[in-house]
């Protein structure tokens, strides 16, 4: 499979994703715990992937994301943005609904 189809399918197939360095319990950079922290107090499930375990993936999805950096969250299909704007929208409140909206959605699939 094609490192863009596999991108693809991982955003397809996961409401709430994060790729990031490393894991939700053992983040490989600040940023990427800045952000899962942010998302574990949203209290719902989400899936991630290490782009240190995926060198592919790591080349690839900047540009199929047209997104230079890592981690970066994608909720339903849609890429909200780095670590900057996930704190920015945890803070004031605009994770939340996101984030539970995209598990309910899921939930009754």
């Amino acid at each position: 499979m094609e490192t863009i189809d596999k991108i693809k399918e991982q955003i397809s197939q996961n409401p709430v994703l994060l790729y990031m360095k490393g894991s939700p319990k053992l983040p490989s950079c600040g940023f990427s715990a800045q952000t899962v922290q942010a998302l574990m107090n949203c209290g719902e499930q989400f899936a991630y992937v290490d782009i240190l375990q995926n060198p592919d993936i790591r080349t690839e999805l900047p540009k199929f994301a047209d997104w230079p950096t890592f981690p970066q969250l994608w909720i339903n299909g849609e890429l909200i943005g780095g670590c900057d704007i996930v704190l920015e929208m945890f803070q004031q409140g605009e994770l939340q609904p996101l984030i539970t909206e995209a598990a309910v959605k899921t939930d009754s699939e």
